[in-house]
């Protein structure tokens, strides 16, 4: 039996930082986050809620900025960034259940998501020789090549 049938047909790819799987859920963790600190109480309007959006877009704007730049080491200084930012949400959402403003569980574990794609996104970049990165599927991170 020719093995090839089994194996995934390549991805295109990416055009634009809204292909990168990456990002579309970097993208759905910034609107959970958003509809959260909307049922924040009102005290934490220009605190913990802006500290926590500003944190949260922080992520997939840094995967969008890194998408275009050109060498590896510019380009993982982004996912860098992210990563750094991805940590600050973490703990807002630890702060945001321990001060009993809601229930994160949900959150916590789409972010854990975003992480694990980011880290390999990450790394495949760094050791990448090409610029393919985009057709990185969901198999590979997940435990795949990647994972």
């Amino acid at each position: 039996m020719n093995a090839s049938l089994f194996m995934p047909l390549p991805r295109p790819a990416a055009q634009s930082f809204r292909d990168l799987l990456v990002w579309r859920k970097a993208h759905e963790f910034v609107l959970a986050v958003y509809a959260l600190t909307a049922s924040l109480p009102r005290q934490e309007t220009y605190g913990l809620s802006q500290q926590m959006r500003r944190a949260a877009v922080s992520i997939p704007a840094n995967i969008a900025e890194g998408f275009r730049r050109r060498g590896k080491a510019d380009k993982a200084r982004f996912m860098n960034v992210a990563e750094g930012s991805l940590e600050e949400c973490r703990y807002y959402l630890i702060l945001t259940q321990d001060l009993g403003y809601g229930d994160t569980a949900q959150l916590t574990t789409l972010l854990e998501e975003v992480s694990k794609m980011l880290n390999a996104y990450t790394a495949a970049i760094l050791s990448s020789d090409s610029w393919l990165l985009a057709s990185i599927s969901r198999r590979d991170i997940k435990g795949g090549a990647l994972g």
